[in-house]
């Protein structure tokens, strides 16, 4: 990778390779997970502890086998699940098929057929067709190369035997190391059989070594989701021009324009449109809402009906009830927007309460912030609030008020009263402009 940070650490549809892999074991409702953690071990702990989790460090790096090792006295479960921290796109269906084949007597192996297992270890079997042994590519013949099925590492065996066979494990091989593969050998020769199973697309055991491979795993699970979306009844105007980045929920007929980010937990009704290039992170789209060009949200609420942007910005803690509008350069933070109520262009409403129908003019601010403390600002129903006003918070303005355009306002309105606060408009005769004054 080129890169200070753990390889597991490289992110996949913003988590981890390693967050998805413990995702996918959290699917399967363990007795325990135990993640191996060598090279960068104390930041692999940092970013993903978690009260499920059992880290075993591997002080040296001598194989998988030896790596597997090491877990094994932590282990009280009847059946053990080897997962590689590298392979992200491993399906949670992919590993209730390979768990079913395990028995007291009969591991699980995943293989997978490929038109180039180079790097692979070779799936060699009898003439019956029977599994006996895996045989890694630097230690293959040209015979075995010639063999498309490969191991992609991920088997599922009786505890019990498990650690009896790695005990027994050499590193009399090419590597000098302790290859978990030599295990099925070991369990032929011990009369079990070795069952294989194969995921449904091979890219669910694709590994990544580089940037490149990398990329590669972003855009197949991207398509992945998009594919799972469009079933659930999304049209995407461009599914290779869409990323998610968490879990989504989405109801029918669905609108996705093109270079839309959904990030974290997100939760889109039905019959919501979403247009270019906007990013949805950790919020709620209710029925019929509409989201014009760039427009950005993250916590917030949009109530059924309710519309934003373009170029809006919706910060933690907005709501906006049913049918309420904010326009193109509204940014609005920690504010709650009453049914239809709206903000047409240009304002910042921040720590923020806007009762229905109330209008707020371009160029209005919440002056919410004192330089140490924040404060609210109320506006009541079927306010309005004229163009270019500075609303000095704590204020609180009362349904039906109005207030001028042009106006700081420091003092609560009361009901239907109109405030002004602005200076007064002095006009000066005979005033003459400066001139500019000739360079020597």
């Amino acid at each position: 990778m080129r890169s200070a940070i753990p390889k597991v650490l490289h992110p996949v549809a913003g988590n981890s390779m390693l967050g998805h892999v413990i995702h996918s074991a959290r699917q399967l409702a363990p007795q325990g997970i135990h993640v191996v953690v060598g090279h960068g071990a104390e930041l692999v702990r940092e970013r993903l502890a978690a009260a499920d989790l059992n880290f075993v460090l591997q002080d040296q790096q001598l194989g998988t086998g030896h790596a597997v090792a090491q877990a094994v006295p932590a282990i009280t479960a009847e059946t053990v699940l080897i997962l590689y921290g590298d392979v992200p796109l491993i399906e949670v269906e992919t590993l209730h098929r390979l768990l079913a084949l395990v028995t007291p007597e009969q591991l699980g192996l995943l293989t997978v057929n490929l038109a180039d297992p180079a790097g692979y270890g070779r799936i060699v079997r009898d003439a019956a067709g029977k599994v006996s042994a895996i045989v890694e590519h630097k230690d293959a013949s040209d015979a075995q190369r010639a063999i498309k099925e490969g191991n992609t590492g991920i088997l599922a065996v009786p505890s019990k035997r498990l650690a009896e066979w790695l005990g027994r494990l050499s590193n009399n091989n090419a590597q000098g190391e302790y290859y978990l593969t030599d295990v099925i050998a070991m369990a032929v020769g011990d009369g079990l059989v070795v069952a294989t199973e194969q995921p449904l697309d091979a890219m669910e055991v694709q590994g990544a070594n580089d940037r490149r491979q990398l990329s590669e795993l972003e855009r197949h699970y991207q398509l992945r989701e998009a594919r799972r979306l469009m079933a659930q009844g999304v049209t995407l105007r461009d599914p290779a021009r869409f990323d998610v980045r968490g879990e989504v929920t989405v109801g029918r007929d669905v609108l996705i324009d093109v270079n839309v980010i959904l990030e974290g937990k997100v939760v889109i009704e039905d019959d919501v449109v979403i247009g270019p290039n906007c990013y949805i992170k950790d919020s709620t789209l209710r029925k019929g809402v509409v989201l014009k060009a760039n427009t950005h949200l993250e916590g917030a609420v949009m109530g059924e009906g309710s519309d934003a942007g373009p170029f809006a910005r919706l910060r933690p803690g907005t709501v906006m009830d049913q049918g309420a509008h904010v326009g193109n350069f509204v940014e609005l933070k920690n504010a709650h927007m009453g049914e239809g109520a709206k903000a047409g262009h240009l304002a910042y409403l921040g720590d923020a309460d806007i009762g229905a129908r109330s209008n707020i003019g371009a160029g209005v601010i919440t002056c919410n912030y004192d330089g140490a403390n924040k404060w609210r600002t109320v506006i009541g129903e079927d306010a309005f609030i004229g163009t270019n006003n500075s609303l000095v918070a704590p204020v609180d303005i009362k349904a039906g008020a109005t207030t001028a355009a042009g106006s700081t306002i420091t003092q609560d309105v009361a009901e239907a009263q109109l405030a002004v606060g602005r200076a007064r408009q002095r006009n000066i005769d005979g005033w003459k402009r400066p001139v500019k004054i000739k360079k020597g």
